[in-house]
Formats: C-alpha cells, structure tokens, sequence
C-alpha cells in the first residue's frame, strides 16, 4: 500500500510540475502529437516558433499567453495554440478539410479564412454567417482548398481589438506542381510597447462598434492626425503608438534567420495582417513577384531594388535563386519608430560572411503590378457586357472617424443585390481626404482588376481579394457570382470598417442556415 501511495505521490508531483512549466515557452498541437519547432536565442529571451499543421483535420485553441516580441517587451496575446502567429495550416490543393476552433478566451471569437474561396456558411462572420463562438464552445468549420495560394486565417469578431492581440494565422494551400525548394512565410505586423494604450484603443474602437454609425458626428476625436511614411494619415485613430513592427510575431533580432542553400530557388510568401502598409526590400538578389494574393502571375520578370509596398490584407510571394552567398537583409523601408526592427537575416549555410548593411531609410523605386509579367487574356475586359456595373464611393473625415460607403455606414447600408451566374463590374473611388488608405477586402471571390486610374492594366492578368486605394485612387475590378451567400466587402484597416466603411453583397434569395442569436454578442468587425 505504501508503496502505491508513494508512486500516486510522485505521479502527482511530476504532473504539477509540467503544468507549472512557464506556458508560450512551447508551442502544441492540442492533440499533443509532436510537431517539428525550431528555437531561437536572444539575449536570454527563448521563443519557439509557430508549429506547422498537416494533413486534413485540425484542433485549434484560441488562448490567451504571454508572448515575446523582443528582448526587452513581452505582451499579453491571444493567440491560436499559445503563439504568435498562430499555427500554420498547410494544405493540399483540393484537399477536404475540417478544422475544430475551440475558445479558451474570455470573449466570443470566430475565425474567418481571408482569401480563400469558401462556403457562406463557412466565412466565420458572426452576425452574418453564424453566432460568436463562446467562450468553452467549439466551432466546426469546413470546406475544400480548391485554390493554391497564400491566405490567411483571423478573427472576425471584434476583429480591430483580437487581430491587435494576435488572433491571426497563415494558411497555405500547396500547388500539386512546385517550382521552389525552399519555402518561407513572413506575417507583418505592428505592436504597441505600451501595451494598456493599445487595449485602450481596443476598447474604444469597440464602444464605437457598438454605436449607431448614423450618429457618430458627434463624438470628440483628437483633430491632430499624423502622417506615416507611407502616406497613412490617423484619421481618427493614432496610429503613432505602434511602435514596435514584427515579422512572425517578433522583432529585431528575435526574428529568426531564413537559411538558404547556395542554387536553391526560394518563396518567401509576405502576408501583412497588420493595419499600416509595409515597403519590403530584398537585399543582394534579383527577385520575381510570382503571386499576389495567392495567385499566381503570368511570366513574372526579374527584378532588382525595388519595395514591395504591401497592403493590410494582401500577400505577396517573390521567388529568389540563391546565387549570392553571404548574409543579406529582408527588410522594411521607412522611418517611423517601428520600422528598424522589421528586417530578417537571409543566411547561406555554411557561410561565415558577416551581414550587408541594413539602410531602411533608402529611397528606392516601388513595384507596380499594373504593368508586370507577361501579357495574356484574362476572364473579363472593359468592353464587355455586365449584368451589374456597380460604384462604391469610399469616403470619410479626419474629424469625427466616420467612413462609409456611398455616403452610408454599415449596418446602416443598402449592400449589393445580385443573382448568381451574374457578371459584375465594380468601380472603387477614394474620395477620403489625402493621406487615408483603404484596402478594400471582398469575402469569397477572387476579382480582376481592369484598371488603375482610367488606365487598363497592362502585362499579367491580376486576380486579388484585396486592393489598397489611395486618396483619389479609382480602380475597376470585376467578378462573377458564383459562390451564393452574404458576403463583406469592406476596408481591411479596421479602425475604417469598424467605423462603418462595409458592404455587403447579398445573393438573391439566399437564406442563411443559421438563427442570429441575441444573446452571441455578434460584432462583425
């Protein structure tokens, strides 16, 4: 009997003692299967990075962990499996696959898979497709990768606050063809030190949620906006604050190395899931833009020193051949506070050379896909006929954060009305004042851009899900109707959709197959 006691008694002690072990120092798959991680020192700051998840059923846990940034600033995250960002899911194309959500967070959740192709039901848009998950619940979602690509998974609740704490992933639907060896994914993103000023923030674009968009004018906003390098004026919100700007959840040199092998073709897949656009510049090598927004781009040509400007809510992939040993940065350009600590070490193995220099504030040219890559017919053309042609005049004030879109702010709005099998032809106007970006985010379709400013595009055909306007940009995109839902179409700053820039393009007669339930506290942004 003593004996047992004494083998109950250790057992006892051995198990407190793993629960007590410090908890973001490992990253796991709820199942507990293994998973392969690689660790990285700095400064005596250990960080584990984001596991990768295979194969065709997934468990994911929204918690919250204490989550390092830099050596110096850790922050209370919520996170999808206890890291920053959260697990990547990598798939087959055509691949059936169900993923569990369960919500270990104090508030309601829910997941929506930005970019990828999938059923109403399946969007994760509470209020719209389903309730909030509550927290305790699970959520089943599931649907079929039929498009390879680079896309991303995040909240959709409260979505300006949870995305702001890390409640955002990568999600990659392989090719059946590849045409790299090595293959990298960079989330973007930007951090407040001060970590009470951001949940501050959090909690009142969330009040605003809450309010009649119709009777905003009257709140007191602080008039002094300030304007970024690229060009992104506060616009109500102070974007200052962000000061510490991430690649993977990390910053300066706790951003691990991407390790390359001399004659490797490499992809780095650039996913901004931030709120202010990112110039990236690759240093010591000629590169091709072979996707955006996961899709691929016809006979993308050779480039050299030029900035990737990304969007929130767009993805870029370069490939690059690894024909230049030595140690070269993957870098931000700009100036504002942030910007240093966004750059990653590309490393030859097996070279000793000591790392180029870093100049971020160098001007250089920026990327223009509206004349790259090899000319070639895409779906649709600007002569054609539509069934719909369609205006959203996007538009705002620096004095009270009110954005709409055609002069009315969601919920308060009219949304599009379409009937599946139809061709629609919209055309996207800026009219905010100068220095407010929206990129706008259309939920489950793909659309092509025709043209920028009165100009057809020129070279590859451009199929997105996000496109990023500038004050007095005009573009028109096009898309058929072909995936029967109620679906968003809205600025991916969420501090503009969460002050009423949202549309809603509505099949007609469709019905949801969920009851909206008052008590879900639903906030769809």
């Amino acid at each position: 009997m003593k004996f047992k006691l004494t083998i109950l008694l250790a057992a006892i002690i051995l198990f407190l003692a793993a629960c007590s072990s410090e908890q973001g120092s490992k990253t796991e798959n709820i199942d507990q299967k293994e998973t392969e991680k690689t660790e990285s020192k700095v400064e005596g700051l250990t960080s584990t990075s984001t596991e990768t998840l295979t194969g065709n059923e997934f468990d994911l846990v929204a918690k919250e962990v204490s989550h390092p940034l830099n050596s110096e600033v850790t922050v209370t995250a919520w996170t999808i499996n206890g890291s920053v960002p959260g697990a990547q899911i990598r798939v087959k194309e055509g691949e059936k696959v169900k993923i569990n959500l369960k919500n270990e967070l104090p508030d309601p959740t829910s997941i929506h898979w930005h970019g990828i192709p999938v059923p109403n039901e399946m969007d994760g848009i509470p209020g719209v497709t389903q309730n909030a998950v509550q927290p305790g619940e699970t959520f089943t979602y599931e649907f079929t990768a039929t498009v390879p690509g680079t896309y991303m998974y995040h909240s959709h609740q409260e979505a300006v606050s949870q995305m702001d704490k890390g409640l955002y992933g990568s999600f990659v639907v392989e090719p059946k063809e590849k045409t790299y060896d090595r293959d990298y994914t960079i989330m973007l993103d930007e951090w407040m030190s001060n970590q009470a000023e951001s949940e501050s923030m959090g909690e009142s674009m969330d009040e605003m949620d809450g309010m009649d968009h119709s009777n905003m004018s009257g709140m007191n906003q602080d008039s002094s906006s300030e304007t970024d390098e690229h060009g992104s004026e506060s616009m109500g919100h102070d974007m200052s604050g962000y000061d510490i700007f991430t690649m993977n959840g990390k910053s300066g040199d706790a951003i691990e190395p991407l390790k390359v092998k001399e004659g490797e073709t490499v992809r780095i897949r650039l996913a901004n899931v931030g709120y202010m656009s990112h110039n990236i510049h690759l240093h010591g090598h000629k590169f091709k833009v072979v996707a955006v927004d996961g899709q691929e781009l016809n006979e993308p040509k050779e480039i050299e020193d030029e900035l990737i400007t990304i969007a929130p809510g767009e993805r870029y992939d370069i490939e690059f051949i690894a024909n230049n040993p030595g140690e070269w940065y993957l870098e931000c350009h700009g100036d504002m506070e942030g910007t240093e600590g966004m750059k990653a070490l590309i490393q030859y193995e097996g070279n000793s050379d000591s790392a180029d220099q870093s100049n971020q504030s160098e001007s250089l040219p920026v990327f223009n896909f509206a004349n790259y890559g090899g000319a070639a017919a895409g779906e649709f053309t600007l002569e054609q006929e539509y069934d719909i042609e369609y205006t959203m005049d996007l538009n705002g004030n620096d004095m009270d954060n009110i954005w709409s879109i055609n002069g009315k702010s969601f919920p308060d709005i009219d949304g599009l009305t379409v009937k599946e099998g139809d061709l629609i032809k919209v055309t996207l106007k800026n009219n905010s004042p100068e220095g407010a970006d929206h990129p706008m985010h259309l939920h489950g379709h793909f659309f092509q851009v025709l043209s920028k400013n009165g100009k057809p595009l020129e070279g590859s055909p451009i199929l997105k899900d996000t496109i990023n306007l500038k004050s007095g940009d005009e573009y028109v995109v096009t898309f058929k109707a072909d995936n029967p839902g109620n679906w968003l179409f809205h600025c991916h700053d969420l501090h503009h959709a969460t002050a009423g820039m949202v549309d809603l393009i509505k099949y007609d007669g469709f019905e949801p197959n969920f009851t909206p339930d008052p008590n879900a506290n639903n906030k769809p942004e």
